[in-house]
């Protein structure tokens, strides 16, 4: 039985506008750089209004790096080991790119908390996230084994899809100004499916 009280619509809209404005001030400045003046502002409220429901900037953070964490990992949780290998490992990558285009933001609040070091989400880290890339690392050990992909170290595999995808968040205004175009994802994809084919399609095995 849940005993937490039920937040009105207003209730409810103030916080999501509270969270919204902590993920603007976060994700450019980090934890550190950030205030509770900013985030405020960005809310549309006062101080006092935002402090009633969250108590400090620390409680605005964690909500944010939670709700994160909850999505985060979900990409790679969808890789089926029973799907087609290649597929699978594209439909990952691409579901990563997705996440970089919809979530930047939330891109940037997960840089800027591993360049601080990790101090809130370590555990997290150094738990059920190497723990799942571990399973699916074992997966996708097992289609090499069976030749249905080309032989290669799947935890840098999989680290390759996160530095490649991520950088489209996290390096926007670089990437942007670099091609003067609205938006670079479509070509991101088209680049990461060929790229991946290539790298993964057995007839490229050079069986080292």
């Amino acid at each position: 039985m849940n005993d937490e009280p039920q937040l009105t619509r207003i209730q409810t809209r103030n916080r999501a506008a509270i969270l919204s404005g902590g993920l603007d001030a976060f994700s450019i400045a980090g934890f550190r750089g950030a205030t509770l003046d900013q985030i405020a502002e960005a809310a549309g409220l006062s101080k006092p209004n935002l402090l009633y429901y969250f108590p400090s900037k620390d409680a605005i953070y964690t909500a944010l790096l939670e709700h994160l964490l909850a999505t985060w990992l979900d990409p790679l949780h969808a890789l089926d080991a029973d799907g087609d290998p290649v597929e699978e490992i594209l439909a990952y990558a691409q579901r990563k790119l997705v996440m970089s285009r919809d979530y930047p933001r939330e891109s940037r609040l997960f840089a800027n908390e591993i360049l601080a070091g990790a101090p809130q989400i370590g555990a997290v880290l150094a738990g059920p996230l190497r723990e799942l890339v571990d399973e699916k690392a074992v997966v996708m050990r097992g289609w090499m084994d069976a030749g249905k992909i080309r032989r290669t170290d799947p935890h840098y595999l999989i680290f390759s899809i996160w530095a490649l995808t991520q950088h489209y968040a996290d390096f926007d205004v670089q990437v942007r100004a670099v091609l003067g175009q609205a938006d670079p994802f479509e070509g991101a994809g088209r680049f990461i499916d060929q790229l991946y084919r290539s790298l993964l399609d057995t007839a490229h095995d050079d069986h080292l």
